[in-house]
């Protein structure tokens, strides 16, 4: 009965999502109708302790990644800069390969170290030009985005500096660059098959008659082409984002160390901050930052009268997005704590082969959670001594089971209760009903490759 009050909360949540209803407003509901099932008197200290303060956390933390990546994506916009690049990229391949496109830029940037949610808002501008000028429906753009940005630079690619390529190196004690192999194999796998689908999908809407639409919301600004604006300028504020939040990943713990503590005359006791959780953070948000005071540097005529009134819608799509994403953080960590999400955890454990066992283990949680770094982090930090253990016995390096751990967390985390699906769709002004198809079928493919990899493995013992 247990696991039937978990898995009935978050059927609940996907189905009032795929509706179009506020996730801001109906996590809590279902998080609690669970607690509700389990025992009725933890319902108001789990509200408060710990989805409040999970959603809470996720805002501290994230909020200001997201406004700065909202702000930056508003201001490529309004620059014309946007513009200058979907022109270049037209003559360079054309604009039925506008899909082509959108991929590679999302996969540089994301590969390059810049968040998924930032992309997001970032590439948005590009992918609806590139979409109208090509004539392709507009809801083929999250499905686009997805497997540019969630799939195989998130966490196959050997080297990937996203998080769900980070948590498993204390567990496995293995690197970022873990299984280099299997990680390109898994990728080519991706690319190759979402890349063919997306294409797919387009020659049947152009066989059909379908265009880009019209009545869309969200639409970003449309401006006469300015033909003054270089390429190679308009680029350069993504080059600084990504070249910045390398370099300042790095440079942020030589400069504070371990562990820095804050005391001005005015405090009574001092802000201590471990530095390591909040690098990546920091990192991001000086980059943007940087980013931004590049496109107003290289374009202000263009921005200084529209930046006002501009900076309103990005601002409000920012707070919606990152509410969305907190309350299904506050709403997998009220589940993770039902004796009901406990039964399915102990469960999985009876698969046999290690590594099955725990890519079925990682994508589950990640699914139930509808989040990929919590379903990771649940997963191992609940049994990394039973990965590990049956591993060795099998003679399996820990750095296989590092990647298919990394690569299980991205699968069925992208059901519609995720965060990252909502903020997408969100940030593009579709619907679940219009796009999520696609973005469903990219999480297929990304679920299959790692038993692809597993098969890769076992055939050829390659890492």
């Amino acid at each position: 009965m247990s696991s039937i009050i978990v898995l009935g909360a978050l059927a609940f949540l996907m189905v009032v999502a795929y509706r179009g209803f506020s996730v801001i407003l109906f996590a809590p509901v279902a998080a609690l109708l669970a607690v509700l099932l389990t025992d009725p008197s933890a319902v108001p200290p789990l509200f408060t302790g710990l989805f409040m303060e999970k959603m809470a956390g996720f805002a501290k933390l994230y909020l200001p990644v997201f406004l700065l990546g909202a702000i930056f994506g508003k201001l490529i916009e309004i620059s014309g800069f946007s513009r200058s690049i979907v022109a270049a990229v037209i003559r360079a391949v054309g604009p039925q390969r506008a899909m082509v496109s959108i991929v590679l830029v999302c996969a540089l940037l994301t590969y390059g170290g810049v968040s998924l949610f930032v992309v997001v808002f970032a590439v948005y501008p590009f992918a609806a030009e590139m979409f109208r000028r090509g004539n392709i429906p507009k809801r083929l753009i999250p499905g686009t985005i997805a497997l540019g940005a969630f799939s195989f630079t998130m966490d196959a690619l050997p080297g990937s500096p996203q998080i769900q390529n980070i948590i498993p190196t204390p567990f496995f004690h293995t690197t970022t660059w873990a299984a280099p192999a299997l990680g390109v194999v898994g990728s080519v796998f991706i690319l190759t098959l979402g890349l063919a689908f997306l294409e797919w999908r387009r020659r049947a809407a152009a066989a059909a008659g379908e265009t880009y639409g019209t009545g869309h919301i969200n639409e970003p600004e449309v401006s006469p082409a300015d033909t003054s604006i270089s390429a190679w300028v308009a680029i350069l504020p993504l080059l600084v984002v990504a070249v910045a939040n390398s370099a300042l990943t790095w440079l942020i713990p030589r400069f504070y160390g371990v562990t820095n503590e804050t005391l001005l005359p005015g405090m009574t006791a001092p802000v201590v901050t471990q530095i390591k959780n909040v690098t990546a953070i920091w990192a991001v948000e000086g980059a943007l930052s940087l980013g931004i005071l590049a496109v107003v540097g290289l374009g202000f005529a263009a921005v200084a009268g529209k930046f006002a009134e501009a900076s309103k819608p990005a601002v409000a799509g920012a707070l919606l997005a990152s509410m969305n994403t907190a309350a299904e953080y506050g709403f997998g960590a009220v589940i993770a704590a039902l004796p009901g999400f406990v039964v399915i955890r102990d469960a999985l454990k009876l698969i046999p082969n290690p590594l099955v066992n725990e890519a079925f283990t990682v994508t589950v949680l990640a699914g139930i959670t509808g989040s990929a770094s919590g379903g990771l982090s649940i997963a191992l930090g609940g049994m990394p001594g039973q990965f590990i253990a049956t591993a060795h016995a099998a003679g399996i390096s820990p750095e296989v089971l590092h990647r298919v751990a990394s690569m299980a967390s991205g699968g069925m985390d992208t059901l519609p209760h995720n965060g990252a699906v909502i903020t997408l769709l969100a940030v593009t002004g579709l619907t679940h009903r219009q796009s999520y198809g696609d973005i469903f079928a990219i999480t297929c493919i990304k679920t299959l490759a790692v038993f692809v990899v597993i098969a890769f493995y076992y055939a050829t013992g390659i890492v």
